[in-house]
């Protein structure tokens, strides 16, 4: 019997299509635990970082870390909240003076974005979730009915959705180069095509994953073999030359690694791969140049005309499209606008009411360009 056996499989080896299926097998078990990204290290659980800052509960249990500065919350006459841009955190802010904020009365208050920093993560992050936690922090700290706020670059998603989703909540907003999405659909597809290739290989692939493939970004972001995000390994360069010479000095210096570091101390996955997952990712409920009816609060977009991340030519397009969006197109700037001496005090001064607020001519004597 055993001689027969042996006989039917040629020389008592397993049948080719069962080594074929137990090859399939172990390659199947290798990606998934190769896709599958490490669990989060939350501040102040066992084996975490340490909590050192001031956190507030969201709606779901979870803490957001957030810094104050300007004028005391209690006597301020304008409450502002800053949303910080990609590997940013809770220290970022427009840079406006001291002075200027005591002079208006403004308290500021910026904070780690979902998994940044010390905020704690949430699986369940997206549009809706980004708007809705920077209505709990307003309400964790009292800012009343009403606030104003700030976004930088990527972090500006939060601030599309707040109009979208909060809009009651907003006494105004100002969008610092927001990052634009190449799928909107909204969008001329044509340009966008056009714009889209001229990105890096690696940064059009990870565009690619982030939208087509989001469960494979730690994969596809930690493997060495194919090109990736020239924004998360700051290799990519600037044409705009003060965000070159930024660049430059925060890698000689080691600031960039440091800021990275911080920004990522709970997981990657649970901070830039998110972010890039919730903004370069399907938008299925809105997108920004659906949101055609204008808010009862005013809307301002600085973009630099030598922005290197965001097209101009694509933040004209959704500016136009919304006529209720004061456009201010800035001469000779690039991409981080917090980085532009003086810049903060003309955003924070346009943004806010009263007697030194909404001073135009003096943003456009700066070399503003309003549409």
């Amino acid at each position: 019997m055993a001689a027969a056996a042996a006989a039917s499989t040629g020389n008592g080896s397993p049948p080719v299509g069962l080594l074929v299926l137990m090859v399939l097998a172990l390659a199947a078990g290798w990606f998934a635990n190769a896709v599958r990204p490490p669990p989060p290290t939350p501040c102040g659980a066992p084996g975490g970082p340490p909590v050192t800052a001031p956190r507030a509960r969201m709606r779901d249990g979870r803490f957001l870390a957030y810094a104050e500065s300007g004028v005391s919350r209690d006597g301020a006459r304008f409450k502002v909240v800053y949303s910080h841009g990609f590997s940013g955190g809770r220290m970022d802010s427009p840079r406006a003076s001291q002075a200027l904020l005591e002079e208006l009365g403004v308290y500021m208050v910026a904070f780690d974005r979902a998994g940044y920093g010390e905020s704690d993560p949430d699986p369940r992050r997206s549009l809706q979730s980004a708007a809705l936690d920077i209505r709990d922090l307003a309400d964790a700290l009292d800012l009343g009915d009403k606030f104003h706020l700030v976004c930088s670059s990527l972090g500006c998603h939060a601030g599309w959705a707040s109009v979208k989703y909060i809009p009651h909540r907003l006494a105004g907003v100002a969008m610092m180069a927001p990052v634009i999405n190449y799928r909107w659909s909204g969008l001329p597809r044509g340009l966008a095509r056009q714009l889209y290739r001229r990105q890096p290989r690696g940064d059009q692939w990870s565009l690619r994953v982030a939208y087509y493939a989001p469960w494979l970004l730690h994969w596809w972001m930690s493997q060495p073999w194919l090109p990736t995000s020239t924004v998360v390994s700051g290799s990519g360069s600037f044409p705009n030359a003060l965000d070159e010479k930024n660049r430059l000095m925060a890698l000689s210096t080691g600031m960039f690694q440091k800021r990275a570091q911080a920004a990522t101390q709970q997981g990657v996955q649970e901070s830039f791969y998110r972010d890039m997952a919730v903004m370069f990712g399907r938008w299925p409920e809105f997108e920004p140049t659906d949101l055609v009816e204008a808010p009862p609060f005013p809307v301002h977009l600085f973009q630099g005309d030598e922005d290197g991340v965001v097209p101009v030519q694509l933040q004209r397009h959704i500016c136009h499209r919304l006529g209720w969006v004061s456009y201010h197109e800035l001469a000779g700037v690039g991409h981080f606008l917090s980085a532009v001496p003086g810049l903060g005090d003309r955003i924070i001064s346009t943004l806010l009411p009263g007697p030194a607020g909404n001073d135009n001519s003096s943003t456009a004597a700066a070399g503003v360009r309003a549409y």
